[in-house]
């Protein structure tokens, strides 16, 4: 089986996870995912082949070789995709040797992945692109990382003559609600290093994201007949509209670019008796991320003052931090992915996450883990697509970080 045969053998799967479902993982479908998967690397001659019951898979490729001790690393990818959009009946459809020209899905409902809009369609002419009918999203994220793993796992095993230590592989559920790292067993795993194929654009390579933290602030309103509310009435829909009017519409993720935090208002539910708000805080610096959570901490102070103690409530919770922190002392696991990118033909893009991944838990919980590209692009929605060529090389990338380490 080839790369392109088994990623889309992995779209036919709904993964989708649910946000609040108070389970790991959160959706059964994903489990269902989980179980072919497992047999799927036992299949394909891997050892070690464990699925736990929470829909965490690991598995090994030994090393090949006698007499030399070499770091145990590892490759990691997520196997539900986003609620953004749905999962289920993916019906993936290859563009070959793209023109540069608008795509069209859907030429009934007239839904157009056009170069306007897309403009990194550019970057892939004359290249095979696998597309979504768009109604759907396509699942590259991270289905392709998936299939880049295994793919990698299979040509190892092909060219004996590639020497290279001990692999570890895992896949995890629950990366798109946040919750992808929070059971995943470091101890288990057994690796000096690992990495995310978890990346978009072909060359992609991150080992610096946000901190991050979450935040609901809860207002309690006074009801009053309007008639007589004058001195009596508090509004507490129009104060969470107040309290949105504080922050600077310079820090919103609309308004900022490269390394420059956010709040971002979330949700906002109200009536005049009640209402809730919903934050999230990012910021790469982690002092300005110290300093953001005190901002939303002082406003909440500030209409306190104004609307009398205990009207406003906040709780707030760190998500994960910039795993920079912890990479950087072990920068040669950045050099290693690098330098193999180069060798499969690849010019490195490093740059920063405007978000997370389950490489910045991890790299917290004691396994450095920079994240690679996947290939996929416009994730999360019906004009997500996917160059076979990247997904080629990532999968090659992968070859040549084993290699590569083998040789330390």
């Amino acid at each position: 089986m080839n790369i392109v045969e088994r990623f889309l053998n992995y779209t036919q799967f709904d993964t989708q996870s649910a946000e609040d479902a108070g389970k790991t993982p959160s959706t059964d479908k994903q489990m269902t995912f989980a179980r072919f998967l497992k047999e799927e690397l036992i299949e394909e001659g891997l050892k070690d082949v464990e699925l736990d019951g929470n829909g965490y898979i690991y598995a090994t490729l030994p090393s090949n070789i006698e007499g030399k001790e070499v770091p145990t690393i590892g490759f990691i990818s997520h196997m539900d995709t986003s609620p953004d959009a749905s999962g289920a009946d993916i019906r993936p459809r290859i563009v070959e040797q793209y023109d540069g020209s608008d795509i069209v899905l859907d030429a009934e409902a007239g839904i157009v992945t056009d170069v306007a809009t897309f403009p990194e369609l550019k970057a892939h002419v004359g290249e095979d692109i696998i597309v979504t009918d768009g109604h759907t999203l396509l699942g590259a994220d991270d289905k392709a990382g998936i299939a880049e793993i295994v793919q990698a796992m299979v040509y190892l095993q092909e060219h004996p003559e590639i020497k290279h230590g001990t692999i570890r592989v895992a896949f995890n559920p629950d990366e798109e609600i946040g919750l992808g790292a929070h059971l995943f067993d470091v101890e288990k795993f057994g690796c000096k290093w690992a990495y995310t194929m978890d990346g978009s654009e072909v060359g992609e390579l991150e080992y610096e994201c946000f901190n991050a933290a979450a935040a609901k602030i809860e207002i309690k309103g006074v009801s009053v007949h309007t008639g007589y509310a004058k001195g009596k009435m508090v509004n507490a829909a129009r104060i969470a509209s107040e309290l949105v009017s504080l922050i600077p519409t310079t820090d919103l993720p609309e308004t900022t670019d490269g390394y420059e935090g956010f709040f971002h208002l979330l949700s906002i539910e109200g009536s005049c008796e009640r209402a809730q708000l919903s934050f999230i805080i990012r910021d790469h610096d982690r002092k300005k991320f110290e300093s953001r959570k005190d901002f939303l901490q002082s406003l909440v102070e500030r209409l306190n003052s104004k609307y009398g103690e205990g009207t406003l409530s906040i709780s707030m919770h760190d998500q994960y931090y910039n795993m920079r922190e912890r990479v950087e002392p072990v920068k040669e696991v950045v050099d290693i992915a690098l330098e193999a990118m180069k060798q499969v033909g690849v010019t490195p893009v490093v740059k920063a996450i405007r978000g997370g991944t389950d490489g910045a838990q991890l790299s917290f919980k004691g396994l450095p883990c920079p994240n690679i590209f996947a290939g996929g692009l416009n994730f999360h929605g019906p004009h997500e697509f996917l160059p076979i060529p990247s997904m080629e090389k990532a999968m090659m990338t992968i070859v040549r970080i084993c290699e590569l380490t083998a040789k330390l």
